[in-house]
């Protein structure tokens, strides 16, 4: 069984890699890169829309194949759930994760505020080489500082405190996030729907 990637950021890939007992590749190894509108209104939706557009592309390609799609996000109540879906695009199209990041501090920062709860969420949504579709859910929650602190991880990792915890996302040892990360639970529930198809 062939898990396929409907995701070309790195990060990602790499974490999906390493909690993933399949061969895991990347679309672009099968597929030219191609533009994915994500326009839906939630995690759910837009990964969804993602795993729908690659198995298009790859169904008469490839055989026993699951395309895997992830959306996540970080969502901070004080700013109504900001960035959420927009998490990776917050300072405008094209932005660095170092943008979205100093975006995040500087509305924290308008607020008067150095430390606010958040959460990650990561939807995962599976086709399967039949065309059935399934979306399951992931969750970490913690809080976010003003500033980066850190290098490990990417997005917003450097500025997200777990709960439980004293250091930042940044701080931590990436095989520390790896046991309770919103993608890493999500991906558990993957392995189930996983084993259920290799049955």
């Amino acid at each position: 069984m062939k898990i396929i990637l409907a995701s070309s950021n790195k990060g990602k890939i790499r974490e999906i890699r390493a909690y993933c007992d399949y061969d895991v590749v990347a679309f672009s190894e099968i597929v030219e890169p191609f533009e994915i509108i994500e326009d839906g209104k939630s995690f759910k939706e837009n990964a969804l829309i993602k795993a729908r557009a690659i198995y298009e592309k790859i169904k008469d390609i490839e055989n026993e194949f699951v395309v895997l799609a992830d959306d996540s996000g970080i969502s901070v109540p004080l700013l109504n759930g900001e960035p959420g879906i927009y998490s990776a695009r917050y300072a405008g199209e094209g932005a660095s994760d170092r943008d979205n990041l100093e975006k995040l501090v500087e509305k924290l920062k308008e607020r008067g505020v150095s430390s606010t709860s958040a959460y990650y969420t990561a939807a995962m949504a599976m086709v399967d080489d039949k065309g059935r579709e399934y979306c399951v859910h992931g969750w970490m929650h913690g809080r976010v500082i003003d500033e980066a602190r850190g290098s490990n991880g990417f997005g917003y990792d450097p500025i997200f405190i777990p709960e439980g915890y004293d250091k930042t996302l940044g701080e931590l040892d990436s095989s520390v996030k790896k046991a309770f990360s919103h993608r890493n639970r999500a991906i558990e529930l993957v392995r189930v729907l996983l084993k259920a198809q290799t049955k």
